[in-house]
């Protein structure tokens, strides 16, 4: 069965789409030859079983205690052939065309009861020369002995050969047809599918700029999937057109601190120093290795959210308050930058208590390294179905341009290039909050971009440099 099954796998799939048609259709045709075949059957064998029970009242009367027939003239007006026979088949008495041979055997005798036994006597195929349907019951007049009335079933089974032979031949006509048919519409059905792998070959040899040819004007299961395959090709040159990107911005980033690491390092070994000369280009080679590791940290953070960010929840108010406190820890003198506004009731958002961390010290690091104190983080839910982290600082600010690109990898304002930082942070933030389904806006000076899910909530108004997360609670909110 499996090899079999193996086997019919591997025929095109237009060939097992016929013989699975032309199989449903066979077993279909068949199942109502056999019940018009039946029904015909039964009304034919009805029409001779009555005239058997109209023979069998009028002879039954007629039989003597010897087993004989007493008025024989009325016996042959029934115009059917009958027997009277002993319990071991020995006919005492027959007319009409039956002969004196036993037209049942002994053994279908024995199975006669108190009701009457109806048999076919003689083979339907080939047909008998003396095909007969015969009743047999006990007399009620010589309970010793048993009467026998039969009828030629000539006409009867001619009439079912016929009818057996035109549904056959109907039978495979309709089968041919049919099967013809299906092929035709398989085929039909198939050829955009085929043409779709074309297609599908070509753009896999390298022309990514191809698309499926879809019909407009169609609307089927084909169709769909040649739109779905052509937004998923169009998704992935996308993300193909985002990772070359990202292989160009990183190695123009890397190129920087590993060309000035190679210059020190020639420079240093151009002649002898002394030990404090070694000490000075080892801390200069310090501030690029930590400018590569920053980086490099920065790159794996990104790819692991590009690959999927984790599910779970977490309690915003908790966890700002958590890294607020660690920031002061860390930084004392700087403890009084950050001012913090938070409700005294926890509020749930769909992120996990690290990937929020992580937001927020992303957004804390940027403003500390582009901005100016003071540094406000604020906490509150504008409805039922959001929550909002707000940080905002006294700084320059954001120039306009830049608001709209801000959020791409390595994008800095040509002024920041100079001052520490990888140009990954707001980038990082976005994935983050793209991933729990929220909403990451940049507003300055009135003007405002949004990165993300649309929430409905109105945007600060404020003169400073604002980063403003939106991110769906847990109880008012579903994440699509």
């Amino acid at each position: 069965m499996a090899s079999l099954r193996g086997r019919v796998s591997r025929l095109p799939l237009r060939i097992r789409l016929v013989a699975g048609f032309s199989l449903a259709t066979f077993v279909v045709l068949l199942a109502a030859g056999v019940f018009v075949y039946w029904r015909i059957d039964y009304a034919l064998d009805r029409g001779l079983d009555t005239e058997l029970k109209q023979a069998s009242r009028t002879l039954d009367p007629l039989i003597g205690a010897d087993g004989t027939v007493t008025d024989r003239s009325a016996a042959e007006a029934t115009g059917v052939a009958w027997q009277v026979l002993t319990p071991d088949g020995t006919v005492l008495d027959d007319g009409g065309p039956a002969g004196t041979r036993p037209l049942v055997s002994s053994r279908q005798l024995s199975r006669v009861g108190e009701t009457a036994k109806t048999y076919n006597v003689g083979a339907f195929l080939p047909s008998s020369n003396e095909p007969y349907r015969v009743r047999v019951e006990r007399s009620t007049t010589s309970p010793e002995h048993y009467l026998l009335v039969g009828v030629r079933r000539d006409h009867r089974d001619e009439a079912l050969r016929e009818l057996l032979l035109q549904l056959s031949l109907a039978g495979l006509g309709a089968l041919v047809v049919t099967a013809f048919v299906g092929e035709r519409l398989a085929r039909a059905a198939l050829k955009p599918v085929e043409q779709y792998r074309r297609r599908a070959s070509a753009i896999a040899a390298g022309r990514a700029d191809l698309r499926l040819d879809v019909p407009a004007q169609r609307d089927d299961e084909i169709t769909r999937l040649g739109h779905t395959f052509n937004d998923m090709l169009s998704s992935l040159e996308e993300a193909l057109d985002r990772e070359r990107q990202f292989v160009s911005d990183a190695s123009h980033e890397l190129r920087t601190p590993v060309t000035l690491l190679t210059s020190r390092i020639q420079l240093a070994l151009r002649r002898p120093r002394t030990q404090a000369d070694h000490e000075r280009i080892l801390s200069e080679l310090k501030v690029d290795l930590d400018r590569l590791a920053l980086l490099a940290d920065q790159l794996l953070q990104v790819g692991r959210v590009d690959s999927g960010s984790g599910a779970g929840s977490s309690d915003m108010v908790t966890v700002v308050g958590r890294t607020i406190s660690q920031r002061r820890l860390a930084d004392p003198l700087r403890a009084g930058d950050v001012e913090v506004s938070v409700p005294s009731e926890p509020l749930p958002v769909g992120v996990v208590d690290f990937e929020l961390e992580r937001i927020l010290t992303n957004l804390l690091d940027n403003a500390a390294t582009h901005g100016a104190p003071p540094f406000r983080v604020t906490v509150d839910e504008p409805n039922p179905a959001w929550a909002r982290l707000a940080v905002s600082d006294g700084g320059a600010g954001m120039p306009h341009n830049l608001l709209t690109t801000a959020t791409q990898r390595f994008a800095r304002a040509d002024e920041a290039r100079a001052r520490p930082g990888t140009g990954l942070g707001l980038s990082l933030v976005e994935a983050l909050v793209s991933h729990a389904s929220g909403e990451l806006r940049l507003c300055y000076q009135g003007q405002h971009v949004s990165h993300g899910r649309p929430a409905p909530v109105e945007c600060a108004h404020g003169p400073e440099m604002t980063v403003t997360v939106l991110l769906p609670t847990r109880q008012g909110h579903v994440p699509a």
